[in-house]
């Protein structure tokens, strides 16, 4: 286990921080290593048991927080998710920390099950709304993040959604979103799409078409659109991520379990004629088998900026 502590130095000289430090090492019997305690009170450090009692509401008055600029949220510690403070090196936990993460979808059930997985993982700051992305209900300059993975490509209208997020952003708060990235790097979508339209009796589609899965991997259009919505500091990468499945029918069953626009597309054909298509599919995809099992090139297009 490590341990991240706030420099002794952090505190030198400091005209309100007027307590002597006392510390007591903590071993813990897995031989991993000590954590230093900091207290106030006197009394012994030398018991088999350590109770850290934290209460229930934050007090940080007296701490002499503000002699080295560190911000409060009210009568808490403004902290990010990392403990990190306003200040660089200074590092905050306990109930003193304030924050929460709302999860937004338009499926009740799809957040259901994020809420509870976040429940699971003993996370009891996070919350869910159902909302449309393109219009999402919170309050203006509220968030001091916003991340949506692989979601913005499904907007019809993607800068509207994007201009809500910058709304419900803080000044300097920060956007980072995952998208599939170039039609030509995502070969194994392409089968998919153009398989799943042949058997459908559709006419090919443009893989640009607004709300497509490949729709925001043109170069360049992520960069427009966040610009369009008034955001600044725009950075656009790509994310190799190819899938590592024992075979292709493997990566069939991952996409017939997901709400994909294939099963949109197939749900229109008889039982048989969708079968028919997905053995189609598979078929195709099996050119990307490797002694070594299937891999199926994937690449991810990430865009970070900050209002």
């Amino acid at each position: 286990m490590e341990f991240l502590r706030t420099p002794d130095d952090r505190f030198a000289d400091l005209p309100s921080f007027g307590f002597e430090p006392r510390y007591a090492e903590v071993t813990a019997d897995d031989g991993s290593p000590p954590a230093r305690m900091a207290y106030l009170d006197e009394g012994p450090v030398d018991g088999e048991v350590v109770l850290l009692a934290t209460g229930r509401r934050p007090r940080v008055s007296g701490l002499g927080l503000e002699a080295i600029g560190v911000a409060r949220s009210g009568p808490a510690v403004a902290g990010n998710a990392h403990m990190e403070t306003s200040v660089p090196g200074v590092y905050a936990a306990g109930e003193g920390i304030t924050g929460r993460v709302l999860a937004t979808d338009l499926s009740p059930v799809i957040l259901a099950l994020a809420l509870h997985n976040a429940q699971q993982a003993g996370l009891r700051n996070v919350q869910t709304l159902v909302a449309d992305g393109e219009d999402l209900a919170v309050e203006p300059t509220s968030f001091d993040a916003v991340v949506c993975r692989l979601g913005l490509m499904f907007f019809p209208d993607p800068l509207q959604g994007l201009r809500g997020m910058h709304r419900a952003l803080r000044p300097g708060g920060g956007i980072c979103t995952m998208v599939f990235s170039r039609p030509e790097r995502n070969p194994c979508i392409g089968i998919l799409m153009s398989t799943a339209m042949q058997h459908a009796g559709l006419p090919a589609r443009d893989p640009f078409t607004p709300g497509g899965l490949l729709s925001l991997g043109k170069p360049g259009l992520a960069d427009a659109l966040f610009g369009a919505a008034g955001f600044q500091e725009i950075a656009t990468t790509t994310l190799d991520a190819p899938f590592h499945m024992p075979t292709a029918r493997h990566y069939l069953d991952f996409v017939r379990a997901s709400a994909s626009p294939i099963q949109q597309i197939l749900s229109r054909l008889s039982p048989q004629a969708a079968n028919d298509a997905w053995a189609d599919m598979e078929e195709r995809l099996s050119t990307f088998a490797t002694p070594n099992g299937w891999v199926g090139p994937n690449e991810l297009q990430l865009t970070a900026a900050r209002r």
